[in-house]
């Protein structure tokens, strides 16, 4: 079999007499930018998520950036994140002038509360909890120490539309929370595009202006802000997708369900917990032999991914942080031993069966 690792084409012929119809239509009303399918997704994303608004703009990184910026999170400032995220997540940091402040991570790949506990100092102003491989982090402990000191949680949920936390999606557990809409993300449209979700009407107000070049109107500008604004077409192909997301992310669990079973003998597998509803953005595996284990299973047809092989503390951009290697030993073990297995809803089963029956030949 040859089975890759990600395949959007065979989602997009799903969908695609709908998705055509929805271009034909926004194309002959020629409303390309803040268009009524933008405010309509708007309502919809965040019933979806469970809070009281939400905004579209031009990506997941500008999610981030404009919550932060919209917080206040400027020079001085120290922000609190996971090191073994996309380096978004730590860039976002810089542009709005403050200092991103990397922690270890525990066994689910996700940002340790008692990392955070300890990097806490009198200039943290917020945390960026990673909702890594669409599962929830430990949202609990992180909201009480954001509680106990008077911070700011903003979700990096780029990952993990769809999931839930104790009953709760992602994206209503935190003051604010960024989306991504890349393609390759489990809600994802033909480009760039994010979504920013609050119960924060002031903190709501803030962003539509900075998202809109900090305009009122046509004519009179507020504040100095941005232009990162979610086109209406791909705002229209995620109403589309929107409404295929649950069963979407349904098979993924499957999938990984499948893959945990037939692989736990052989590999370590996603630990799952009963509080949590994980989308499986990414199965990742975990196994001293990872590197022979690409091979051959590229010999087999299959490909394979690592997120992420450096850690951002050990990225060249990070050097002026001051971590060195050994800084963070679980995300740099992680970093050595993971493994991204294809996951998305389109395989089959004979696939899935292929994978799982490639690695288990390699390891017997």
């Amino acid at each position: 079999m040859n089975i890759p690792f990600v395949n959007l084409a065979l989602q997009f012929q799903s969908l695609e007499s709908e998705l055509v119809a929805a271009f034909r239509e926004i194309g002959r009303s020629g409303v390309y930018i803040m268009g009524d399918q933008l405010s309509q997704f708007e309502a919809e994303i965040a019933s979806y998520c469970g809070v009281r608004y939400a905004l579209g703009v031009s990506d997941g990184s500008n999610a981030l950036f404009l919550s932060l910026k919209a917080l206040g999170i400027g020079p001085g400032d120290e922000v609190i994140t996971a090191t073994n995220s996309f380096i978004a997540t730590a860039w976002v940091i810089v542009a709005c002038g403050a200092k991103p402040v990397l922690v270890d991570v525990a066994e689910d790949f996700n940002i340790d509360p008692a990392c955070v506990a300890a990097a806490i100092t009198n200039k943290t102003r917020a945390i960026i909890p990673v909702h890594l491989t669409g599962r929830p982090a430990k949202m609990r402990e992180l909201k009480s120490l954001a509680e106990k000191h008077n911070l700011w949680i903003v979700e990096d949920a780029a990952q993990s539309i769809g999931a839930k936390y104790n009953g709760h999606r992602v994206g209503s557990l935190g003051n604010c929370a960024g989306f991504s809409l890349h393609p390759l993300k489990n809600l994802g449209v033909y480009g760039d595009g994010g979504v920013i979700t609050t119960d924060d009407v002031e903190l709501y107000e803030k962003i539509k202006l900075l998202r809109n070049h900090g305009l009122v109107n046509r004519d009179k500008c507020e504040v100095w802000g941005f232009n990162s604004r979610l086109d209406t077409i791909q705002a229209e192909f995620a109403r589309i997708k929107l409404r295929h997301l649950d069963r979407w992310n349904e098979r993924c669990r499957a999938i990984a369900t499948f893959y945990a079973a037939r692989l736990e003998c052989v590999v370590k597998v996603p630990p799952l917990a009963a509080h949590e509803e994980c989308v499986f953005h990414n199965f990742v595996i975990r196994t001293d032999k990872r590197d022979e284990l690409i091979i051959h299973l590229e010999s087999k047809g299959v490909q394979t991914r690592i997120h992420y092989p450096i850690p951002i503390h050990l990225q060249q951009a990070a050097k002026t942080l001051g971590y060195l290697e050994g800084s963070f030993p679980q995300a740099e073990l992680d970093a050595k031993t993971m493994l991204s297995l294809p996951i998305y809803p389109e395989l089959t089963d004979s696939e899935i069966e292929y994978v799982a029956t490639s690695i288990l030949e390699f390891f017997n």
